[in-house]
């Protein structure tokens, strides 16, 4: 059986979303985390979804804030010349091709440079409004980036449903007033409201002032 829920714009995070960048996410974060001493587990349960300086102040709770600025840009361009193994998503490319028309929107964690690079290295389009690391103050799992990228579209947040994989971006969706679909094995354990495997259990088509997202 198949479920249906209509919506006026749709917002979606990249990484675990759209691309599968887990491997190299993961092996760089491990890099980092290996000289000080701490938890693989603790650092992959924490990494995903959040801006790196975030992740950082978590995992090193007493380390001076500036330096996590410094070492997230340095992340930042080590993830955005690393895209082996960057893939997209099943069913991203048609998701996407279908939504053009709709207002929708990007809003990741990743600045412009690495959200160029593994959309670019799993051959996704980015839409045309994308709400990145530098439009935003607060990191997910804060709902600025949601709100934001509603706010822009011209579209009450009510109105709008969100793709996420991560509990980070899940509670951003949830707390910004969003419907929320989860993406991927472990989105359930978040509380969204509906989930799919892959994207490719999605069917947009149009209805009234909006669409209609089949979740089959």
């Amino acid at each position: 059986m198949s479920t249906v829920i209509t919506a006026r714009a749709a917002l979606l995070d990249m990484d675990g979303t759209l691309v599968d960048s887990t491997a190299v996410v993961e092996r760089l974060w491990l890099e980092w985390a290996e000289p000080h001493g701490l938890d693989r587990d603790t650092v992959l349960s924490t990494v995903h979804g959040r801006q790196g300086w975030q992740s950082m102040s978590i995992l090193l709770p007493e380390r001076d804030h500036a330096i996590n600025l410094v070492e997230n840009q340095e992340m930042l361009a080590r993830e955005s010349a690393d895209t082996d193994g960057v893939v997209a998503i099943a069913g991203a490319d048609r998701l996407l091709r279908a939504l053009q028309g709709f207002p929708h929107a990007i809003v990741t964690s990743a600045d412009v440079a690495l959200m160029t690079a593994r959309m670019g290295a799993a051959a996704l389009t980015v839409p045309e409004l994308a709400v990145t690391a530098e439009r935003v103050t607060n990191s997910k799992p804060h709902p600025e980036g949601f709100l934001l990228a509603a706010s822009t579209l011209g579209i009450d947040p009510a109105g709008c449903v969100v793709f996420e994989d991560s509990g980070a971006g899940i509670r951003a969706g949830l707390d910004a007033g969003m419907k929320v679909i989860g993406v991927g094995p472990h989105a359930p354990a978040f509380g969204p409201a509906h989930h799919v495997d892959d994207l490719t259990q999605i069917a947009i088509a149009p209805a009234g002032d909006g669409f209609e997202i089949r979740i089959s």
